[in-house]
């Protein structure tokens, strides 16, 4: 019977590789840092329909980080 050696096989990440569409998703005080900006701004918003897509998992808002980056960009692209 052989024998498993840990240290034969480096620590990988499970996300290291791919591609950003699985990237964890943003909470919203991640997005409120990233676009400098108070979290009740972005709630604000959301009732509003306005700024980036967010959705609802269980009780939490979840962003996806390349859309947050869009939706940035067409902002800018825009003014």
């Amino acid at each position: 019977m052989a024998s498993y050696d840990a240290s034969a096989q480096p620590e990988t990440s499970v996300m290291e590789g791919l591609p950003s569409r699985f990237e964890p998703l943003w909470s919203v005080d991640q997005v409120a840092d990233y676009l400098s900006m108070s979290p009740q701004t972005l709630y604000g918003w959301r009732c509003r329909r306005y700024g980036p897509p967010s959705y609802r998992l269980g009780n939490k808002v979840r962003y996806r980080p390349e859309e947050v980056r869009a939706w940035v960009d067409a902002r800018v692209l825009a003014s």
